[in-house]
């Protein structure tokens, strides 16, 4: 059964999402459709996040029927969780995977990494510090010897709260970053386990409302203003032997994120079905930005951020690591 958003508006997003893809510089495809796909069924990893979206927007609206596919989604806590099981085959794609761990997995040669979309980028206030009302953090300077939570040690938080620390003249090897899944963040902010928490949407707007906390720092500033920070993600090996499966799911996301990028409506009423929160929050929730389009100079700053933070032994070669969908023979 078709939904109401499959109208017009949903139709010209395809559209619109395929026609970039066929002219992006990654290479991606335009051709294809229903039937001689490799593999008809994916089983897809996704964290209960904002930047992930995409995955339940297309299986909800039958983006992924449309080419020919259905998705099986698992929910996993962190992306990292599920990276055994991708290399093992159990899933075949992660969503909202974010881009620091997995270049790292790729660098070590864990995995060798194949992206298949961008799931999100970085806006104001989508990744924010927060802090208790009575914090006597106030500037991004009140940070240095202050205990901070993320979600993973050396990740994308990490990396992009450092960047704009530096950015501020803030000394970042003084912060103290302790491991907190975003989860139970508000929590160990509320008991004094840790000053700050740098957290993301949903759950900077839940805390602000449960606790009363404030930002201290905008965590989507210069100079990381829509920077890449999470993808789908699967392995080379999955795409090299269902490239024409990949080519589907990727289409059916790259639609998906047309019409999160479009309509904040449809993505309003979807949170609620797989995160936590609930519609009320939804529907003030800072979104991320959610690219339609796969390149390689986007990706191009999370390897140099990287690279300059000591986070990869070598630059990958992007053109391999991004998905690049064959034309129809």
């Amino acid at each position: 059964m078709r939904k109401s958003l499959r109208l017009p508006a949903l139709l010209s997003a395809v559209a619109l999402a395929v026609a970039v893809a066929g002219c992006s510089d990654s290479g991606e495809s335009s051709s294809g459709g229903k039937g001689g796909l490799e593999m008809d069924t994916m089983t897809v990893a996704a964290l209960p996040l904002a930047d992930n979206v995409a995955v339940y927007l297309a299986q909800k609206e039958g983006l992924f029927e449309d080419q020919g596919l259905k998705v099986q989604i698992k929910q996993v806590q962190q992306s990292t969780q599920a990276i055994p099981a991708l290399v093992k085959g159990d899933i075949n794609a992660i969503a909202g995977a974010n881009y620091v761990s997995f270049l790292q997995a790729n660098d070590k040669g864990t995995v060798k990494l194949s992206v298949l979309a961008e799931s999100a980028s970085l806006t104001s206030h989508f990744m924010d510090v927060l802090v208790l009302p009575d914090s006597n953090v106030r500037t991004p300077k009140d940070l240095e010897g202050k205990k901070v939570a993320v979600n993973i040690l050396n990740n994308v938080q990490s990396l992009t709260l450092n960047a704009i620390l530096t950015a501020n003249n803030v000394d970042a090897a003084k912060v103290d970053y302790i491991q907190v899944p975003f989860g139970q963040m508000a929590a160990a902010l509320e008991r004094g386990q840790v000053d700050a928490i740098h957290a993301v949407e949903p759950f900077t707007t839940d805390t602000q409302k449960k606790l009363g906390a404030r930002v201290a720092v905008d965590g989507g500033a210069e100079p990381v203003t829509n920077l890449p920070i999470s993808g789908f993600v699967t392995t080379q090996d999955f795409t090299k032997k269902n490239p024409k499966t990949a080519a589907a799911f990727q289409r059916a996301i790259f639609a998906a994120q047309q019409l999160a990028s479009t309509d904040r409506a449809p993505v309003e009423k979807i949170l609620p079905s797989y995160t936590k929160i609930d519609a009320r929050v939804a529907q003030v929730i800072t979104l991320p930005g959610y690219p339609s389009t796969l390149t390689t100079n986007r990706m191009q700053r999370v390897v140099d951020l990287m690279t300059a933070a000591g986070l990869l032994k070598q630059k990958p070669d992007l053109k391999t690591v991004l998905f690049q969908a064959r034309p129809a023979s």
